[in-house]
Order: structure tokens, then sequence, then C-alpha cells
């Protein structure tokens, strides 16, 4: 089984838990580590009820082994040869979404595995609702640094 550790501790790091829904950055209503959907697919709502912080934990591993893991594996298959590196694209596209990794360069640069392009990269996915959000700076700084 792929090791996500560090995958869950960017995510941990940088969603944040939240007990109650609340809405992202991006208008979307989130849960927990940052999650928008449960584990049966329903979206989230802003009229959830609380999530405890165990009921978070599991949410955000199976969110990534059932759907982000397998669609960095399926965009970048190279990425199982380089295990940081695939925490850092998981991580990626947990915040994102796939289909931001799906039309990217930053795709093109993983599976060539240049790295310093990858990093070059990342770094321009640090804006939100039209200015750089330092936050997605350092946390683009964390991904690129697995690298």
């Amino acid at each position: 089984m792929t090791d996500i550790s560090i995958a869950l501790e960017l995510c941990r790091e940088f969603e944040g838990f939240r007990a109650r829904p609340y809405l992202c950055s991006a208008n979307v209503p989130t849960i927990g580590w940052g999650s928008t959907f449960y584990l049966d697919g329903r979206r989230v709502t802003l009229e959830d009820p609380p999530i405890s912080r165990a009921q978070a934990d599991e949410l955000l591993e199976m969110s990534i082994r059932t759907i982000y893991l397998p669609g960095v594996l399926r965009l970048c298959p190279g990425l199982v040869a380089h295990p940081r590196a695939l925490n850092s694209s998981v991580d990626f596209v947990y915040n994102l979404g796939i289909g931001r990794l799906q039309t990217s360069t930053l795709r093109r640069e993983l599976n060539a595995e240049d790295w310093d392009g990858a990093r070059e990269q990342l770094m321009r996915w640090v804006r939100g609702g039209g200015r750089v959000l330092p936050g997605l700076v350092r946390r683009r700084q964390a991904e690129a640094a697995l690298l």
C-alpha cells in the first residue's frame, strides 16, 4: 500500500480542522480537513451537523486513498517510483482538484521528471480570488520542497 503520510500531514497542516461546515475561500461548503464530499459521495452543506476530529481523519484518509491518489497515479504513473513527489502531487490535487493537474504544465513536468520545472509550475498556483494568498504560497513551497 502506498504511503500517504506526508500528503496527510500537508493536508492537515494547510487545511486546518473545522468541526462545523464552512465556506472555503472558493465559496464551497467544506468540513473537517477541507473535505467537500462525504464518503458516501454527498456534498457537504452548511446545514450539516459537526463532525469529530476522528471522523474528519477518516474522511481525509479515505478521500485521498480512493479519489486523489488514484487520480494522480492515473495522470502521472511514474510518480509511484518517487514517493515524495507523489505525496506532493496528492496534496496539490486535494487542494485544487484532479482536473487542475490533468490540464496543467505541472503534469507534463512531473511526467518528464523535470523536478525544477515542476517546482516552478507549482509556484504558479498561489492565487485565490485574483490575488496571491500567503497560505497558498506556503503550501506550494512545502509541496515544491518534496520534489
